[in-house]
């Protein structure tokens, strides 16, 4: 029946598609993010809906008459830059077949995040795919909240098989990244049963990190939570969130939790973390050995692992978005990669300056600030974890394009602007 209701909501939301080419990207973020179709048994579980969606979704993109106009500015100048450098190395891969599978999955993630700069270029679409996001990931945080909750915490929480989160932590992170969302949407909602319902599923979704005993996610969180706390205007909430938090880690969880969060401070002893470090020693040697780096999946080939690593016996997966992307494209493409998020980051302190004093676009300074708290989370927790092509943080970026779109929009608008405020507006109109 699973695989029955997941063809008739797939296949019956085509020809919308066609007409509205929007609804494309969010079919295609919830089967992302959510991957109903790993919750399936039958037909369903391989059954390639995701490109059906983007084929048709691109079909619609060509055939909408809406304008269409991607901002070329310097977020999208270093985004594309990176997605080129990742076709050099690919190119002059150690095994080029090996790369070019993985370049051709990441393309596909690409383009459809690129089109959804062009496409979600307003604040009602805008506000959409931000639900779908959150709701497609908080699905599996809400679950682990209460899996969490009834079991005491004996148990990790894991995500959707054969998806980008299938690992506890991967799962975590990605649930750090969309609460700030949830946040973004708890702020514009004035309706008391979704504000209060928001609420409640965001502590779900925070004990659901905490369950899946994730390290890395453990100390993104904290990282989060100080950013998150220090930036809001309002702070006694997220205060209180805080400290529920910390009474269930005191109270609720078990020893084995208590056990795995002090290996942070004896990594040296813990197998896990030596290992991680052989492998990011594998990446630093075969970025000097390669300026191109090895290609994607630089060192996740034994071959390549055994020729760099301290202990080529010892193998494991970068589990770094810093070493990943180091030992896939080199000093370059992690040089790319760095500064697109830096740039990402400023970007979000820009927008926040911009709308801070304008009544229409208060909602805008919400998002910019939530997703710049996502952004945190993933630079804190990608640290730990090999989520470098994770959709999430290209949606972000997206995110972040669209809402510098809509206050240029805005500014053409505007006849009086403050002085003082000039500086943060690229195209204010000149009075006679």
């Amino acid at each position: 029946m699973r695989d029955i209701a997941l063809a008739i909501i797939v296949f019956g939301s085509l020809p919308f598609i066609l007409s509205r080419p929007y609804i494309g990207i969010l079919m295609w973020s919830w089967l992302g993010y959510m991957s109903p179709h790993r919750l399936t048994y039958g037909f369903a579980y391989d059954f390639p809906f995701a490109q059906i969606v983007a084929i048709t979704t691109l079909v619609a993109f060509l055939l909408n008459r809406e304008s269409k106009h991607f901002p070329v500015n310097s977020l999208t100048t270093v985004w594309f830059m990176f997605l080129a450098w990742m076709c050099i190395t690919t190119a002059f891969a150690i095994f080029p077949e090996v790369s070019l599978v993985q370049l051709i999955k990441v393309a596909k993630i690409q383009l459809v995040t690129l089109l959804t700069v062009i496409v979600m270029n307003s604040r009602e679409r805008l506000n959409l795919l931000v639900w779908v996001i959150f709701l497609s990931l908080g699905f599996y945080g809400v679950k682990g909240g209460v899996f969490t909750i009834l079991t005491g915490g004996s148990y990790r929480v894991w995500g959707p098989t054969g998806s980008f989160i299938d690992g506890n932590n991967e799962l975590a992170l990605a649930l750090l990244m969309a609460i700030p969302l949830g946040y973004y949407l708890r702020d514009i909602n004035k309706n008391i049963w979704i504000r209060q319902g928001l609420l409640f599923s965001l502590f779900l979704i925070a004990v659901s990190v905490i369950g899946s005993q994730s390290r890395g996610a453990f100390l993104a969180g904290i990282a989060m939570a100080t950013w998150l706390w220090l930036r809001r205007k309002k702070k006694l909430l997220p205060a209180i969130f805080i400290a529920l938090l910390g009474a269930v880690l005191v109270l609720f969880m078990p020893s084995e939790w208590h056990g795995r969060m002090e290996t942070i401070q004896d990594y040296q002893e813990d197998s896990s973390a030596m290992g991680r470090i052989n492998a990011w020693s594998a990446a630093i040697n075969l970025s000097k050995d390669r300026i191109l780096g090895g290609g994607f999946d630089g060192i996740n080939t034994a071959a390549v692992f055994s020729m760099y690593a301290k202990d080529p016996n010892d193998y494991h997966d970068a589990h770094s978005i810093y070493f990943e992307v180091l030992g896939d494209h080199g000093i370059p493409g992690l040089l790319l990669f760095l500064l697109l998020g830096i740039m990402a980051l400023k970007s979000c302190g820009t927008l926040i300056k911009q709308t801070l004093e304008i009544n229409e676009l208060v909602w805008l300074n919400n998002l910019a600030r939530m997703v710049q708290v996502s952004l945190i989370a993933y630079a804190a927790g990608g640290a730990f974890l090999g989520l470098a092509y994770f959709d999430l943080f290209y949606h972000l970026i997206a995110i972040i394009v669209i809402g510098r779109g809509i206050v240029e929009k805005h500014i053409e608008k505007v006849e009086n602007v403050d002085p003082k405020n000039l500086k943060y507006y690229a195209r204010v109109p000149q009075q006679p």
